[in-house]
């Protein structure tokens, strides 16, 4: 992550797969402006910048936030088996009881799954089952689509705020909305003891806090592929930024390049969707979801978009 003394830093494509894989370690460094609060986590790197801290309070903050992300990503990670997700993907039709942040968490992933028409499906996530994206070419079995389709649909899943209940063979993948949502709640939690602006920045989600007429955030924004080049900037005193899109996962299907944004009514990815989009919005988890659902309408990215009267950035 580049960032210099005026706050300017790169935005990194986001990830929706939240894995183990990245864990740095823990720092604060004074940047004279601000402080910059780095740690790995979420499978990427989170940075948390502050003004008007001293090194104390800095100190103090990086703790807590890196504790409350940790406890997130364990709690909601796909890829552990001692936690809330793993329970309800082992449940094969058992009810299991919610606490109240998880089924808050259900609940609005299911107010997406209304408001996509289907497009954004959290049990969506059996699909990558039937599809590698390492920029290769490969040839889908479609027959095998049809029959992971048959585990896929919010609409089969019996969930009344207290408890969920999948049909067996059905999984959840929070992935889509978890980081965002850390995004959110993070910001929150250090902006409360924070006299200054706070940044948070998990791998291209961002969430601004502003503190009274604090000075905008300058976030560039950076082009898909390995150049690491920035293509745009955007500034921002206070809200959300979310970038959706293919950096290096994806795949050749007939000669045409498809990214990893799978749509889960035909279970094939996106056909003609931008390479990238950055959405600005209130909060991370709309800008993400906004993000997302432009690129799983293909084509017709940049008319939904507008349709929002939200301010974005496509890279085609």
């Amino acid at each position: 992550m580049n960032y210099s003394r005026d706050c300017a830093f790169l935005l990194f494509e986001s990830d929706s797969v939240m894995g183990s894989s990245v864990r740095e370690a823990l720092a604060v460094a004074d940047k004279g402006s601000h402080w910059a609060i780095t740690y790995g986590a979420m499978a990427g790197p989170c940075e948390i910048l502050i003004r008007g801290a001293d090194e104390k309070l800095a100190n103090e903050l990086a703790s807590l936030a890196h504790t409350e992300t940790v406890r997130i990503e364990r709690k909601f990670s796909r890829y552990r088996a001692d936690n809330m997700v793993h329970a309800i993907n082992h449940s094969e039709g058992v009810p299991v009881p919610l606490d109240e942040e998880t089924s808050k968490l259900l609940q609005y992933a299911g107010q997406c799954y209304e408001l996509s028409e289907g497009r954004f499906d959290i049990t969506s996530g059996v699909l990558r089952r039937a599809w590698t994206f390492d920029g290769g070419s490969i040839s889908p079995d479609a027959a095998e689509i049809a029959i992971l389709r048959e585990s896929v649909g919010w609409w089969r899943v019996g969930f009344d705020g207290e408890s969920i209940r999948l049909p067996y063979g059905m999984e959840i993948d929070l992935g889509g909305i978890v980081k965002e949502y850390a995004a959110d709640r993070v910001a929150a939690l250090t902006a409360e003891s924070a006299s200054g602006s706070v940044l948070v920045n998990f791998g291209g989600d961002i969430r601004i806090i502003a503190a009274g007429k604090d000075a905008p955030w300058t976030i560039g924004i950076e082009e898909p592929g390995p150049r690491k080049k920035a293509v745009g900037q955007i500034e921002i005193a206070q809200g959300g930024v979310a970038t959706g899109g293919e950096a290096h996962r994806l795949c050749m299907v007939d000669g045409e390049r498809m990214g990893d944004t799978l749509d889960p009514r035909t279970g094939w990815p996106v056909s003609g969707a931008p390479r990238s989009v950055t959405v600005i919005a209130d909060t991370c988890s709309t800008a993400g979801f906004l993000a997302t659902m432009a690129i799983l309408h293909g084509p017709a990215a940049e008319n939904f978009l507008e349709a929002q009267r939200v301010i974005y950035h496509c890279i085609r």
